[in-house]
């Protein structure tokens, strides 16, 4: 749970995470993030900051806001969405979004294919448990051969980063992102910069974060923030317990049914036996006159 008393601010919260890696004087820190989460697979050497509303070409498609979206030198896009839960269709919402951004690179009517599309990346943190994946903490997806198991096409990509499942101690993070996930995980709940995140963009960090170091405006919108996503959490954990409640709730009402109907069953058996007719057992047990013939 986020401490709005703490030193830093969460940023895992909405307003947080903006402040923190969505400026453009402190784009390194994005820079940085996206360098280690792509471990040598490409390397962003600067970014710029895109609009996070992107609507289609007709004004009848649907408008989608991201939550940061930023270009790299060589065009490519990247997407970055933060999730507090799983919804139903997550997985499609990051996928249409992927969509949106690649096919608004051909204008409407034009067939030009002489030109390579711009790559497409989406990075999804989530704090919960991505469903029907693995227990890993970093998801790689892209296109591949099923086949052969090679990549297909190393245009687009999905990276996501499934916070729950990260359980790292400090003596075990070796690389930057492990560095990355234990910082995005706990930097809320630190009083000081521990030792081992000496490098310089973890220290911008700290200082970007700490709360003494924020206007009062800044300060009301993050504790606005703050009880956004705990109102949130509470009626998640609400509707769960009141969900388990009407399940025990529904079996016991089931249980006592089927209780009732066994000994319904019991007394027209043993009436039928006694000669009684078909028509006064089911007047009597409340079963059908079907129901007491194949007895």
């Amino acid at each position: 749970m986020t401490n709005i008393a703490s030193r830093y601010i969460d940023p895992l919260t909405d307003y947080g995470f903006k402040h923190i890696f969505g400026n453009e004087p402190d784009k390194d820190i994005m820079i940085d993030f996206l360098n280690a989460l792509f471990e040598g697979e490409k390397i962003v050497v600067d970014i710029t900051y895109s609009p996070t509303e992107h609507a289609g070409e007709d004004a009848k498609e649907k408008k989608v806001l991201f939550d940061l979206t930023c270009t790299g030198a060589d065009g490519e896009t990247f997407i970055i969405e933060m999730q507090r839960t799983d919804q139903e269709f997550f997985k499609d919402r990051c996928v249409f979004y992927m969509s949106r951004l690649i096919s608004a690179q051909l204008p409407r009517g034009t067939s030009n294919w002489d030109v390579p599309l711009k790559e497409v990346y989406l990075i999804g943190i989530m704090e919960f448990q991505f469903n029907n994946i693995n227990n890993n903490y970093l998801h790689n997806i892209a296109l591949i051969n099923r086949d052969t198991g090679k990549v297909f096409y190393k245009g687009m990509g999905y990276k996501f980063l499934e916070l729950p499942n990260f359980d790292k101690k400090e003596s075990e993070l070796i690389t930057d992102l492990d560095k990355w996930f234990y910082l995005l995980k706990n930097l809320s709940r630190l009083d000081k910069i521990p030792d081992f995140l000496d490098k310089r963009v973890f220290q911008k960090i700290f200082r970007i974060a700490e709360m003494s170091k924020m206007t009062k405006e800044e300060r009301e919108l993050y504790h606005s923030d703050v009880k956004a996503k705990s109102d949130w959490n509470a009626g998640i954990r609400y509707a769960e317990k009141k969900a388990a409640e009407q399940g025990r709730l529904e079996g016991k009402l089931e249980g006592k049914l089927e209780g009732k109907l066994e000994g319904k069953l019991e007394i027209a058996i043993n009436l039928k036996k006694a000669g009684i007719s078909v028509e006064l057992i089911a007047e009597t047990t409340g079963l059908s006159i079907e129901e007491v013939e194949q007895l």
